[in-house]
């Protein structure tokens, strides 16, 4: 027998029970709670003593799915699973009704159950539900994965999150960090004096970033609008309004390939914060992420995948020149002031050179393509090229750098932050100049926001700005290899039929 032809017979097997149910008026009952959770029973109860339980015998109402289930004679074991754990039911034939009894041996596993009974400790010395009282709420139709295998199909595990949920304790366990996570960065902002704000994720202009957008229709307006691919420039209009200090977790949409690391759709944060500059968000994100790491792991350095990476401030910090010299032994500090030898370079790694490419353009493609996947240790890099930085301020001291970092970690970049312009004239100029690269054929440059403009011009103090992806963050600290490990529903190709 195929394995598609035993589930259906299985499938079968479990509408037929329904059906039965359904003719009885016992199907899919609304009136039974819980009044404790499994979790909670174990940290109130599995210190005492088998005696100790005894004499007190207390009680203890719970739901969940059977996930296990074992028929000795006249006397049954199971084990029960709610969001908090599992724990262990034991049932007795003459401690229970003989119909109630009779329906639990009908159970299949998958089946959501509610058990009524007292808190025991077993032989074995495992803390168990004698059961007294138990009901069936919901019929599971489907048959759960092989216990012993679990779900291992890991696009399975993606197209059918709640299976994956369901059998692999793992998986929940990093999707309740990456809830952890995420309250704690809540947290650590607002400590911070920051104040959580929310902006248009439907946008008339698909700006903040360089980056292609997803587009869509309002019809009432009749108007076309770009699905957020950065909050950035609403952000810094609630500085110029006098709110100072601003944070947004938020969700982007960005109209790119799929890979390990990236998801059409995906969570960042972004914080901006009034007369600060580019350095001090610098120690603000090292200082950061060590927090987050010693909230999630209670140290500081963590394993992920075969490196072990220590997040302790001060991180290390390198120009991207400084970054290729030293990753790039081949190359001098010659080679990287020589436009044709940066030509021939970028050229040979795939990268993309113009007539217009400056030398700081061409050395930042270097870095991208033989530095970045180095960085494993956390290290920001700084004096990236202002033509790759259209919203940043000029470092003063080399004009053709913006006051900007990104940070890297494992290799791949998990925040990015810089010193804002605020002059408004100079801003004006760079969208200009975005305007002529889209009008060059570059989809992802950024288009001219008059309306960003003018706000400009009523006054943004000196800020500096960051963004921090959250995804990628949960990555590092749940030692995650793929993004979609990490994203409970990630976006996926359609699956073609046979």
């Amino acid at each position: 027998m195929t394995e598609l032809s035993n589930t259906n017979d299985l499938i079968a097997q479990r509408r037929a029970k329904l059906a039965v149910l359904r003719e009885q008026g016992h199907a899919f009952p609304n009136n039974l709670k819980p009044n404790i959770v499994t979790a909670e029973i174990i940290a109130a109860y599995s210190k005492l003593s088998a005696e100790e339980l005894a004499a007190q015998q207390p009680k203890a109402v719970i739901a969940g799915r059977l996930m296990t289930k074992r028929q000795l004679g006249k006397a049954s074991f199971a084990h029960v699973q709610d969001m908090s754990g599992r724990l262990q039911i034991y049932l007795r034939h003459d401690e229970v009704s003989a119909t109630a009894y009779a329906a639990f041996t009908e159970y299949d596993l998958g089946d959501i159950i509610w058990v009524s009974g007292s808190i025991f400790k077993t032989h074995t010395g495992e803390l168990s539900i004698r059961v007294q009282q138990l009901s069936l709420l919901t019929k599971s139709l489907r048959p759960l994965p092989d216990k012993f295998h679990g779900l291992t199909d890991k696009e399975l595990c993606y197209r059918q999150r709640y299976l994956d949920l369901l059998v692999n304790e793992s998986t929940k366990q990093r999707f309740l960090t990456r809830a952890k996570i995420i309250n704690k960065t809540r947290a650590y902002l607002l400590e911070h004096d920051f104040i959580e704000v929310e902006t248009p994720m439907m946008q008339a202009l698909a700006g903040g970033a360089t980056a292609r957008p997803f587009i869509t229709h309002h019809n009432t307006l009749d108007m076309t609008l770009y699905l957020r691919i950065a909050p950035e420039l609403y952000l810094k209009r609630l500085v110029v309004g006098g709110l100072e200090r601003v944070f947004e977790l938020n969700r982007n949409f960005r109209n790119e390939g799929l890979s390990t690391r990236h998801n059409p759709e995906f969570t960042m944060l972004e914080f901006y914060q009034a007369y600060a500059n580019y350095e001090d968000l610098m120690q603000f994100t090292a200082q950061f992420i060590y927090y987050l790491a010693l909230e999630v792991s209670a140290k500081a350095e963590i394993q992920y995948q075969e490196q072990l990476i220590d997040l302790t401030p001060p991180f290390a910090i390198f120009t991207v020149v400084a970054s290729v010299l030293h990753y790039c032994p081949d190359l001098s500090s010659a080679d990287l002031s020589s436009w044709h030898i940066m030509q021939q370079t970028v050229q040979q790694l795939g990268g993309v050179v113009t007539d217009d490419s400056t030398i700081a353009e061409l050395v930042y493609q270097v870095f991208e393509k033989r530095v970045e996947h180095l960085l494993i240790q956390p290290t920001f890099i700084i004096d990236l090229p202002l033509a790759v930085s259209p919203l940043a301020r000029a470092n003063p001291a080399n004009p053709l750098n913006a006051e900007r970092f990104e940070l890297f970690i494992a290799g791949y970049e998990i925040a990015n932050g810089f010193s804002e312009l605020n002059d408004p004239d100079e801003q004006a100029q760079r969208l200009q100049q975005q305007i002529q690269a889209k009008n060059a054929g570059n989809i992802e440059a950024m288009p001219y926001d008059a309306d960003y403009i003018t706000a400009l011009e009523y006054g943004l103090p000196p800020t500096a700005g960051a963004g921090i992806g959250i995804d990628r963050l949960v990555m590092l600290l749940t030692n995650a290899a793929s993004i979609r490990d990490v994203i409970l529903f990630p976006q996926l190709r359609p699956v073609t039929p046979k």
